[in-house]
C-alpha cells in the first residue's frame, strides 16, 4: 500500500487539521503523519523536510496545509526521487513577511497562543464553518490555544524565513494546488503562483473554504489525493 505523509498548518496537530480527510482514505493508503516541534530550539522548514525524510521509508505521497505544504515544496525540491506527487493545500512559496511573523512572535512571547484564537477563527474558516461543523472547528482553537508557545515561536521563524518563489521551476513532481476561496493567509492568487510555477502544477480552488481545506472540505481533499495516487501509478 501506498504511504501518504501528512503536514499540517501552524498550531494545529495532525488530527485536527487532517484527521477528517485521513478517515476517508484510510482503506487506499498508509497514512504517516508529522507532528510540528516542541520547545525554543529554532527550526527552518528545510530542517522539518530533512527530518521527516529521515523517518519515513521509500517514496510516498504527500499533502500537507500551510507550513506542511511549504515542507512538501521543501521535499520536491531536494527528494524528487521520493516524492510521488504532492497535494499542497492553503500555502504559498512565501507567506507573509518577516515583519507580520515578528508582530506574531511577540504576541506569543508576551501573551501566548490563547491570545490568537479569535483573530485565528476569522482567518481559518470560510463563511459558516463554525455554525455547520463546531466540533471540527472547536478541536482545531483548541488545539492552537493549547499549542506549546515556544513551539509555536520557533515554526513561526521558520516561515518568516522561508521562500522558494525563484525555485518553483526546478520542480518536476505532479503538484495540485489547492487554494480556499476565503483564505485570506494564502489567497488563491498566492496559491495559483504555485501551479503555475512548477513544470506539472494544477489549480483547484475550493468554494466556500478558508485557511484549513482539509478539515473544512475533507471530501474534496481526499477526491484530490486519490486522484493524484492514480495519476502517479501509486
Amino acid at each position: 500500500m501506498t504511504t501518504l505523509v501528512l503536514g499540517p498548518s501552524l498550531g494545529t496537530t495532525p488530527a485536527t487539521c487532517w484527521g477528517p480527510t485521513a478517515e476517508l482514505l484510510h482503506e487506499d493508503v498508509d497514512v504517516v503523519a508529522w507532528e510540528l516541534p516542541t520547545g525554543p530550539d529554532p527550526v527552518t522548514v528545510e530542517d522539518l523536510a530533512t527530518r521527516l525524510l529521515e523517518r519515513v521509508d521509500g517514496p510516498f505521497l504527500y499533502a500537507g496545509d500551510s507550513v506542511g505544504g511549504q515542507v512538501g515544496l521543501q521535499l520536491c525540491l531536494d527528494a524528487p526521487d521520493r516524492v510521488l506527487g504532492a497535494v499542497l493545500c492553503c500555502t504559498a512559496a512565501r507567506i507573509g513577511t518577516e515583519e507580520s511573523w515578528a508582530e506574531r512572535i511577540a504576541q506569543v512571547r508576551v501573551s501566548g497562543t490563547a491570545s490568537l484564537v479569535t483573530a485565528t477563527a476569522a482567518r481559518w474558516f470560510g463563511p459558516g464553518f463554525l455554525e455547520r461543523e463546531p466540533e471540527r472547528a472547536s478541536a482545531l482553537l483548541h488545539t492552537l490555544r493549547e499549542s506549546d508557545d515556544e513551539g509555536y515561536v520557533a515554526v513561526c521563524g521558520a516561515l518568516a524565513a522561508y521562500d522558494v518563489r525563484e525555485r518553483l521551476g526546478e520542480i518536476a513532481v505532479p503538484v495540485v494546488a489547492v487554494a480556499g476561496e476565503h483564505d485570506p493567509t494564502c489567497p488563491p492568487e498566492a496559491v495559483r503562483a504555485i501551479a503555475d510555477g512548477v513544470q506539472r502544477g494544477r489549480l483547484v480552488v475550493l468554494d466556500g473554504v478558508g485557511h484549513q481545506a482539509p478539515a473544512e472540505a475533507p471530501e474534496a481533499v481526499a477526491a484530490l489525493i486519490r486522484e493524484l495516487a492514480q495519476e502517479v501509478g501509486a
